[in-house]
């Protein structure tokens, strides 16, 4: 792995492709009878993108000693990334996430303050939160909420019933993909101190746990139909997302290796791709009510 290569995979450019994308479905949420605002848009997209990567890039940091059991081929334990490259890296991915937030008008000021409060909590996750388990994962689940918050923001300067929804999916969803995260991490995270649910109460009740939380967030979803907020096109894609869910849940509950709950971890993020999308087509698409 060369060092541009070492960069990119800091980042996980597909998770931060999908924080700038929850940041477009925020606007669109949003905007309703509002002009969009192309820039905004482009300005909030790239603050989600950057400040997804500078969290990414500090966590393999914070990380590095785990990773090097339970990850050994990740860029800085492999040694192609050095630890003080990380965190100038980082800074500077910081500092664009500002700088492109601070561009959003007229609300730049609300979105750096958002932006900023989406980095107080990764910083708090990182230096308090991580070894607490459960805690630990609401904090994670809360930054990849944030974003379609933030989008709504940069269109209107407001946050509406529907945009919160939107973001209780995303914290419920995501929270049970990072206690199957734990599933996979046991070993490095008892040399290291970490009370995973995994760690604390074993792979069984931790799958329960993620189960719980990937069924709470399918059992949302009617509520969308309800409200009226989607289109016709909102129901085969979020089908494809709750039926996975499901589906992911049971192969979980049935085998909570840490084979098994890789492959699902996995899965789940292609899901959640899947999930952002039907959202999109169902903001804009015609209305079956």
């Amino acid at each position: 792995m060369n060092k541009i290569g070492g960069f990119i995979k800091l980042m996980r450019p597909v998770n931060c492709a999908m924080m700038g994308f929850a940041v477009f479905v925020g606007v669109l949420l949003a905007q309703l009878q509002l002009d969009l605002n192309w820039f905004n848009i482009l300005y909030g997209f790239l603050t989600g993108f950057t400040l997804c990567a500078a969290a990414m890039v500090i966590n393999d940091y914070y990380d590095r000693k785990i990773d090097a059991i339970n990850e050994p081929k990740r860029p800085i334990p492999s040694g192609t990334i050095k630890p003080k490259e990380a965190l100038a890296f980082m800074t500077c991915l910081i500092a664009i996430g500002l700088i492109f937030a601070l561009l959003v008008s007229p609300h730049g000021l609300l979105c750096v303050i958002v932006a900023a409060a989406s980095l107080a909590i990764t910083a708090t996750y990182l230096t308090i939160g991580k070894r607490s388990g459960l805690p630990g994962n609401f904090l994670v689940s809360a930054c990849v909420a944030i974003p379609f918050i933030y989008g709504s923001i940069t269109i209107s300067g407001t946050v509406g019933l529907n945009v919160l929804l939107f973001a209780a999916m995303a914290f419920l969803s995501n929270t049970g993909r990072e206690i199957t995260k734990g599933i996979i991490d046991v070993k490095g995270d008892k040399m290291e101190g970490v009370k995973t649910l995994a760690v604390q109460f074993g792979e069984k009740k931790a799958a329960l746990a993620a189960v719980a939380f990937f069924l709470l967030a399918v059992a949302l979803t009617p509520i969308t139909w309800h409200l009226k907020l989607v289109g016709i096109l909102f129901i085969p894609l979020v089908l494809v997302t709750d039926i996975g869910l499901i589906a992911c849940s049971a192969l979980l509950l049935l085998n909570p290796s840490r084979e098994k709950a890789r492959k699902i971890k996995n899965i789940v993020l292609l899901l959640f791709l899947i999930g952002l999308l039907a959202y999109l087509f169902g903001v804009l698409s015609p209305s079956f009510f």
